[in-house]
This record gives structure tokens, sequence and C-alpha cells, in this order.
């Protein structure tokens, strides 16, 4: 071997050395196992027939759902519907004042239809004008959150963009993070929301890592508004690549209002069947 391929053969090595199978060199051939869907997505469908849509869902490749709402049904009715589509029902959704009244119920829904998250997802205006609010429900949390966890469950807070506007000089976002138990009360992060708001989520899974199992996974388009996922600006693959840090277990595509359901649901996934992170 002469001196030129010796050193040539050395600097290949020691590339090889420094940028390892496992390392971002390689990040590009990681994608999404499952994909689930928020069915408020599809409530207009939902409404007409719970399994017709749930198979809908299934036959389009969705592996899990989150619900909001039984749309009449019972728990032990939807669990019978979700395992003969071969899907599964990670997380719900329920208002504040449910948990504040009836988390026992909650709970045992929970165990009958197989979610292991029960998600908080939105506070009314007048639920949100004071920064003292946003610490009540840190202690609410806690308690609902230590309650759910001896049984099995954890309990998730889903934000919008309200959580991100300053209140007597803090970001109530922030504010719950901060004030609320890391064991007791996880985070759903709704990405558009959060970049909607101007913020990065990344950001937040670097200061609070693990703190997001769930997220909401739905595009912006260049005017602000919500369109179908790969028909926006948001970089999805960007974000995805930090999913180990931010804790990420669960991706669920979202169109708040869609002008065809059917097609947001079949949209969505067809991008995040192809994304690459």
């Amino acid at each position: 071997m002469n001196r030129r391929n010796f050193l040539k053969n050395t600097a290949l090595l020691a590339g090889m050395i420094a940028f390892p199978a496992s390392s971002a060199l390689y990040a590009s051939d990681r994608k999404l196992e499952r994909i689930g869907i928020q069915l408020y997505t599809l409530r207009t469908l939902m409404k007409e027939n719970v399994q017709d849509t749930l198979k809908m869902v299934a036959d389009l490749g969705y592996h899990e759902v989150e619900f909001a709402g039984y749309f009449g049904k019972s728990p032990v009715e939807l669990r019978q519907i979700l395992d003969g589509e071969g899907l599964a029902a990670p997380s719900m959704h329920v208002g504040l004042m449910h948990i504040q009244t009836r988390l026992d119920q909650l709970i045992e829904a929970a165990h009958i239809v197989g979610h292991k998250y029960i998600v908080m997802p939105w506070l009314q205006q007048q639920d949100r004008e004071t920064l003292d609010q946003f610490k009540d429900y840190a202690e609410l949390f806690n308690k609902a959150g230590e309650k759910c966890q001896k049984a099995g469950i954890s309990l998730a807070y889903h934000n919008h963009a309200f959580e991100f506007d300053i209140l007597d000089g803090e970001e109530p976002y922030e504010v719950l993070l901060a004030r609320t138990d890391p064991k007791l009360v996880k985070m759903q992060m709704d990405l558009y929301w959060a970049v909607k708001a101007g913020k990065d989520p990344i950001a937040y899974f670097k200061r609070f890592p693990g703190r997001f199992p769930l997220c909401h996974v739905k595009d912006m388009a260049a005017d602000g508004s919500i369109v179908n996922v790969g028909h926006g600006t948001i970089n999805f693959a960007k974000i995805f690549a930090q999913s180990d840090l931010a804790g990420i277990q669960h991706y669920f595509v979202e169109n708040d209002h869609p002008q065809d359901a059917r097609q947001a649901a079949a949209q969505s996934i067809e991008t995040l069947k192809t994304l690459s992170f």
C-alpha cells in the first residue's frame, strides 16, 4: 500500500469511527412505526357511524386512535369495535369539569377501552385569564395525576396557543411544566398550536426532556390556517428527530376543521408513512 492509499484508508476509517451507524448520518432512515388519529378530526363521520368510521381508519393504515367523546357508545362496545379492527386507543380527551368531578369513572372507562392516558385538552376563556388559575391547575393536575398513577393511568395536558401568552410576566405553559410533577403529569404537545404561537417545540423538549409522550400532528399553511399534514410549512422531520429526547411514543394526526374528513385522514397518513427523520 502506497502512502496516498494508506492516508486515504486511514481517513475513511476515522470517518467511520466518528460517525457510527447510530449517528445522525443514518437518521433519515427512521420512520414512524405506529400512526394514530385524533377522532375529533372525524367527528361528523363518528356521529353517523362509529363502527364504519373506525373500519375506515384501520383500512387507511392507522394503528391508534384518540377519543374525544364516545359518540353514544359504551366503553365495552368501543373496546369490541377496536379489537375487531385491530386498533388501540391509548388516550382520550376529557374536559376540565370531568377531571374535577368524574375522575373515578374516567379511570374505570380507561381500563375498559384500553386508554393509558387521560388528556385534558382545553380551557374556556374564563378559566384562563390569570396566572393564578394556571397555578391552581398545576396543583389539581398533580392530585389527579397521583390518583391516575395509582390506577395505572397517566394524566396529560394538551396545549393550544393561549398557554404561550404571557400573563403577569410569566408563560402559563412553563408554569404548568415547572409546577407539575414529571412523574404524575405528562404533556401532549400540539405541534401546530406551538408553532402558531411562535414557539419551537424542540426548545421545550430540550428544557423538559421526557415530558411529552404524546403529540398532535397537524400542519400550518403560510397564512396560519390548519391544513392536512404535508400540505403546510411545519418541518415534522426535524421535530420527530428529537422524539427520543421528548419521550414521544404516540403521534396523532389532527385537523380541527377539515373540508373533507376522509381526505384529511388519508392525505395525512400517506405523508407520514413516507416521512423519514
